[in-house]
């Protein structure tokens, strides 16, 4: 049976998981990432909230108001960085938030709002809390927590983009770097960052307000790239954390050369797009000189 309600939906995921596993091996990795999504989910249990699931390195969580979810999200990074534990692996969370109509079903749950808070997470750097500014709207005193803009993002379904906030959970914000802005605040071109995509004649353009842009066999795609060898959703690209970043989700892998460097094969794996280069999907470039991206970054 399906009911549909308002919830905070929260998540969060492990920052330095990646290095830790090449560096620790993979059963000390994996013990302290279960150590820290235990300890998230004792956070959230305190503030009236759920674990849905845990996901790799990643927990969703609901909770019933918007209140409970912020004072659950500053709890949960100051439990994370004050553990010693964590903090000699240089462990931290990310974390983003959003209350909004979700719709739970088996003991999962589904929606818009499902959607916005990953996005949301998807934006946060290490030790940072995104949310959206509607949901910040909701309190009643939202003084006891400091908030500041950091302006708008691009949510896939959505027309407009949204106004977000950096939660500030520090006790001490002297030291805080201000975010790398998503977004043009003032309506002007100033500081927008941009992706130049090249396919067989057609000229793409990017930039942080663009949704997620996708590759693939199916007509659907952002870029649609008609050969064998590649998977009907075959990669993403999207802007996330003051970067554009590609990321495979195919069968036969995604490979990309940056500048001079060797060729990368992607699978189920991301990378960030840097200055310049090329992308083939499927195949490496020299078997699919015919289907080559080429992408050029910059300001």
């Amino acid at each position: 049976m399906s009911l549909s309600q308002p919830l905070t939906i929260l998540f969060a995921d492990v920052s330095g998981s990646t290095k830790l596993f090449e560096t620790r091996g993979d059963l000390e990795a994996r013990r302290l990432v279960s150590a820290i999504l235990g300890a998230l989910a004792e956070v959230t249990g305190r503030h009236g909230g759920r674990v849905i699931k845990t996901i790799g390195d990643e927990i969703m969580c609901t909770f019933p108001g918007p209140i409970q979810g912020l004072l659950g999200s500053v709890d949960m990074q100051k439990r994370i960085a004050h553990d010693p534990s964590f903090a000699k692996d240089k462990l931290a969370i990310r974390i983003g938030l959003h209350h909004g109509d979700a719709l739970i079903e088996d003991n999962d749950v589904y929606g818009d709002a499902v959607n916005v808070a990953a996005r949301m997470a998807s934006l946060a750097k290490r030790e940072q809390i995104i949310a959206t500014a509607s949901t910040l709207k909701l309190l009643t005193n939202a003084g006891m927590l400091r908030t500041r803009s950091v302006g708008q993002a691009r949510v896939a379904g959505k027309q407009h983009p949204i106004d977000i906030v950096d939660v500030q959970w520090q006790e001490d914000t002297s030291n805080v770097t201000m975010v790398q802005r998503a977004i043009r605040l003032d309506g002007t071109d100033a500081g927008t960052i941009k992706l130049v995509l090249r396919y067989r004649g057609q000229v793409l353009e990017l930039d942080q307000l663009s949704p997620p842009f996708t590759l693939g066999r199916d007509t659907n795609s952002s870029l649609m790239v008609d050969a064998e060898w590649v998977s009907r959703n075959h990669a993403l690209i999207e802007y996330k954390r003051g970067y554009f970043s590609i990321s495979d989700r195919s069968t036969n892998g995604t490979y990309v050369k940056l500048g001079e460097d060797d060729e990368l094969r992607l699978h189920r794996d991301e990378v960030h797009l840097r200055k310049s280069g090329v992308i083939s999907l499927g195949q490496t470039m020299v078997l699919n000189p015919d289907h080559v991206l080429y992408f050029q970054c910059g300001d």
